[in-house]
């Protein structure tokens, strides 16, 4: 069977900035794949060419057999993607948010009330369904947007640091939302992050510095490379010279204290 994401030499550069560098992976239907780095290694980049919002400089990926390139409608229609900025609307509702979600996926009309139901019912967001999501907490909000991106049931779902911002318990409810949702549907997850405990509980990790595929593996893997009793921080420091943080630019400072404070 052929990998559910497939890479190779994916490169995007930014003028004389090479954001991502040659990048080559696969990745098999229903795994939880993790990309692990400090902000500026490349992760969000690489994630914004895998779901077509950027073009690639170079190299080529394929998501469910499709080109993200020559064949990015088709690659949309088989996609869920939940972005590190808030994208729910605070102005509307939870159900109104998912109302909105399911014409932009072109969900049938006839499908659309009873996948909203669900949707609601799934997230456990059934209660607060018509109350302005400017109300709902960080953890609500993550899981409004996850059902968003869930909706027309993408065999593939995109999450670009899905709990930055959000306290020890809604943490734990978006993680244990994403393993029954790879139980009922399969589901594909590929995700960022630089918080090391997330990391532990992916199927398969990418260790990303500087715009590189550094390693990969199982998080038992990469940390048996190192020593016994070794974590995933002290791997993080073998292959890229330094603990992971959430460093990086100005702008990615920015973008992610914005998010943390919208989340609260």
């Amino acid at each position: 069977m052929s990998p559910t994401i497939e890479i190779q030499n994916l490169t995007r550069a930014f003028g004389e900035l090479i954001a991502v560098h040659a990048v080559n992976l696969s990745i098999d239907a229903g795994e939880v794949f993790g990309l692990v780095g400090s902000n500026g290694a490349g992760k969000t980049t690489l994630i914004r060419m895998l779901t077509t919002l950027l073009p690639p400089s170079s190299g080529s990926a394929r998501i469910a057999g499709f080109d993200v390139a020559r064949a990015s409608r088709e690659v949309r229609r088989r996609i869920g993607y939940v972005p590190q900025l808030v994208s729910a609307d605070g102005g509307l509702t939870g159900r109104e948010n998912l109302r909105l979600a399911a014409t932009l996926h072109g969900l049938p009309r006839r499908a659309r009330q009873e996948r909203i139901e669900e949707g609601l019912e799934t997230m456990g967001l059934t209660a607060a369904a018509d109350a302005l999501v400017q109300t709902y907490s960080g953890g609500m909000i993550r899981r409004l947007e996850i059902a968003q991106a869930m909706l027309h049931r993408p065999g593939v779902l995109f999450l670009d640091e899905p709990t930055v911002g959000l306290d020890p318990t809604a943490r734990h409810a978006v993680w244990n939302l994403l393993g029954d949702l790879r139980a009922r549907f399969h589901t594909t997850v590929l995700l960022s992050t630089h918080d090391m405990q997330e990391a532990e509980l992916c199927s398969r990790l990418a260790i990303m510095h500087r715009g590189h595929l550094v390693q990969s593996g199982t998080p038992l893997e990469l940390k048996s490379q190192i020593r016994d009793g070794a974590t995933l921080d002290d791997v993080f420091v073998r292959y890229t010279g330094g603990l992971v943080e959430a460093g990086g630019s100005y702008q990615d400072v920015a973008r992610t204290r914005r998010t943390a404070t919208r989340l609260g």
